[in-house]
């Protein structure tokens, strides 16, 4: 998860690319969409009690499906 700080949006403020309140609106829903994404896979990390490629760990007949992009 990549995310931005201060010298990372005034960077992005002076390369003009957060011109408006859309543009800023659309980093937000990157970041926040990230952050949701790794939460879930760590939430699944801890009900399976295994992390996505430690097999050695794991203990249950529960399995992780994989994702594809859409």
């Amino acid at each position: 998860m990549n995310l931005i700080d201060k010298k990372q949006v005034r960077e992005m403020m002076k390369q003009g690319k957060l011109k408006d309140v859309n543009d800023i609106q659309e980093v937000l829903k990157e970041q926040f969409g990230e952050l949701i994404e790794e939460m879930l896979e760590s939430e699944l990390d801890h009900e399976l009690g295994y992390s996505k490629y430690d097999y050695r760990e794991k203990e249950t007949t529960n399995s992780r499906n994989g994702k594809r992009e859409k």
